[in-house]
């Protein structure tokens, strides 16, 4: 990672700014209590039902709100004040959290109420993803934005490794006690969200409401490095989204409990955290396109032998693999979207860029919840991983822009890069 052709970047170079730590914070905080509550959600509803359709519904109840808001998120998120949304939005998952919070001391029996505060939670998170995805890139310089990626994603995968593990502990005490730590943490993070300095406003665009809507969608149809980037992972992630039937992996299959389905949902954190530490460290030098497609085959292979595991320290490897793969997905990723993207239009970017993110989780999440139903648990995983093989090898054919960039340190907001230069198709 260089600034310039001889001048490498200190691993820990975007750590120096005030706000990129403070902007860790409230990701490591917000995400750590959204994971915890997912363990909370999944095994709570799990428990009542006793189906994995049910299980999928989660992923549908969060996905929803993103297909159907996402536009009009970015389009706030470039239009106001980022923070401000922010602060906005997180109070709101707050309030949900509380919901949940009263709904279990109250001594729910049904999964409707649940259902419905998902709906809503999703929604406030549908509009903060655009804000933070795009506030990120005006908090470091542009030569320090790919080592911010690297440790902004590593915040990340840490909330994941300790979320859910400590949301299964906290489940021993009760789900009360989960919703009730979640609720402090997502305070914690409105207050972390509120010391971030101002930054300078974006240039509002102009034109019709539609045309502002919808031009995020026709800046990444323009950019076919980007297209690929982020359809690859919709699609690849959507058939590998073995991650909604961890409770029953836990519970039927590997027989461990709320405690080892902590363990399950933290394992593919701790190979992603890692994998993003190494990366920091470490940054993709050549050839970025060519690792991402092969770390991609190696999500899917991942998927592949977790499904076939019925051995609980394999299942852990296995899903350890299965995160360090996704990690060079993000990474290559939001360096492409977001150093490619005028700051007047990263919002809307952000957002269209959120959906595709919210289609491979959530959606596949209930894609997978399905074809559990239909097939049964361990066939839809296996099924899902060769899935994910496919699309590598068909993207891989369709795509050759992506496949042949090189260096991710030379992208500059125009959306030129040495490999991209060499492949011609970037103008």
């Amino acid at each position: 990672m260089r600034t310039d052709n001889s001048s490498p970047v200190h691993p820990r170079a975007a750590l120096g700014h005030r706000d990129f730590r403070l902007f860790l914070l409230v990701r490591l905080a917000s995400n750590a209590a959204y994971l915890m509550q997912t363990v909370a959600i999944g095994w709570q509803i799990y428990d009542l039902t006793h189906s994995p359709f049910d299980l999928g519904y989660v992923g549908l109840a969060l996905f929803l709100p993103q297909v159907l808001l996402s536009l009009a998120a970015g389009h706030v998120a470039d239009r106001f004040d980022r923070r401000a949304v922010m602060r906005l939005c997180l109070a709101a998952e707050a309030a949900c959290s509380a919901l949940l919070l009263g709904l279990s001391v109250a001594g729910l029996q049904r999964v409707t109420p649940i259902f419905a505060v998902l709906l809503l939670f999703a929604t406030a998170r549908t509009f903060v993803g655009p804000s933070m995805q795009s506030l990120l890139p005006l908090l470091v310089p542009k030569q320090h934005f790919p080592n911010a990626v690297a440790w902004g994603s590593s915040a990340w995968q840490v909330a994941v490794v300790a979320g859910p593990a400590i949301g299964g502990l906290l489940y021993g005490l009760g789900a009360k006690a989960v919703y009730g730590t979640v609720t402090l943490l997502l305070l914690a993070s409105v207050l972390a969200a509120g010391a971030i300095g101002r930054r300078p406003a974006s240039p509002r665009a102009g034109g019709p409401a539609v045309e502002r809507l919808l031009a995020g969608v026709h800046f990444i149809r323009s950019q076919p490095v980007v297209l690929g980037a982020i359809s690859l992972d919709l699609f690849a992630v959507l058939f590998g989204g073995a991650t909604a039937l961890l409770p029953v992996y836990a519970r039927d299959i590997l027989h461990v409990g709320p405690w080892g389905l902590g363990l399950l949902r933290s394992a593919p954190a701790v190979g992603a955290a890692l994998c993003g530490l190494w990366l920091a460290h470490h940054p993709l030098r050549r050839r970025a396109g060519q690792v991402m497609f092969a770390c991609v085959a190696g999500f899917g292979l991942s998927t592949i032998i977790f499904g076939l595991s019925t051995l609980f320290p394999l299942s852990l490897v296995a899903l350890t693999a299965l995160g360090a793969f996704d990690m060079v997905s993000v990474y290559v990723r939001q360096s492409l979207v977001q150093l490619n993207t005028p700051d007047d239009m990263r919002g809307r970017v952000s957002a269209v860029n959120m959906v595709f993110i919210g289609a491979s989780n959530e959606l596949g999440e209930f894609e997978s919840g399905l074809t559990a139903g239909w097939f049964g648990t361990v066939p839809a995983v296996v099924l899902g991983g060769v899935g994910t093989l496919l699309v590598v090898a068909l993207w891989a054919a369709r795509f050759t822009e992506l496949r042949r960039v090189d260096r991710l340190d030379d992208l500059d907001s125009a959306g030129r890069g040495a490999g991209a230069v060499e492949s011609g198709t970037i103008n």
